[in-house]
């Protein structure tokens, strides 16, 4: 029997694919929605945290990395619980999405975190140079590049509470 007869479990009729194809939008895609939600409630959080001890805004940190929470941590983690949520932790689809939350979260503690800590040092050592130096009016590298780890565990703690709470309403809105 070839693929596509009649008897053939996996062939899919016009239906399926149909109802399949527009009863899943992106805006109903709970994994993707889940993540930005969780995205943005760690950026919220760092924008009005540095308001309230700084008594100033600073827009930049609305969509900047580093600090606390670890915003690319709760959205790699909400991903990751949603999948799972969604299509089972069983499967290789949320294999996946956790595979990839645990290299972006050492990542962030390793790499981008030293990184970090070196664009430090090397701001400093050009400030400290004579002002005919060449290399004395250089625009400072970026700092605040990489998380500390409880920066990162809180991000996943955020991530995991916003996914499980995704979830619950996606349940009872499904249910009514």
């Amino acid at each position: 029997m070839r693929m596509g007869d009649a008897g053939d479990s996996r062939s899919l009729n016009q239906t399926d694919v149909s109802s399949s194809s527009y009863s899943s939008t992106i805006f109903t895609n709970y994994p993707l929605i889940a993540s930005i939600v969780a995205f943005t409630i760690a950026q919220s959080t760092k924008f009005i945290t540095f308001w309230y001890r700084e008594k100033r805004w600073d827009l930049k940190l609305l969509i900047g990395s580093g600090g606390m929470p670890s915003s690319h941590s709760a959205t790699v983690s909400t991903l990751a619980m949603a999948i799972g949520f969604q299509e089972g932790f069983g499967g290789s689809l949320f294999a996946a999405a956790l595979i990839l939350a645990c290299i972006v979260m050492y990542d962030a503690t390793g790499v981008r975190l030293q990184a970090g800590r070196q664009a430090e040092v090397l701001n400093q050592i050009v400030y400290e140079l004579p002002a005919e130096h060449p290399l004395a009016e250089s625009i400072p590298l970026r700092e605040l590049l990489g998380h500390t780890p409880a920066q990162v565990v809180a991000g996943c703690l955020l991530g995991v509470v916003t996914a499980i709470i995704g979830h619950l309403i996606t349940m009872t809105t499904s249910q009514s």
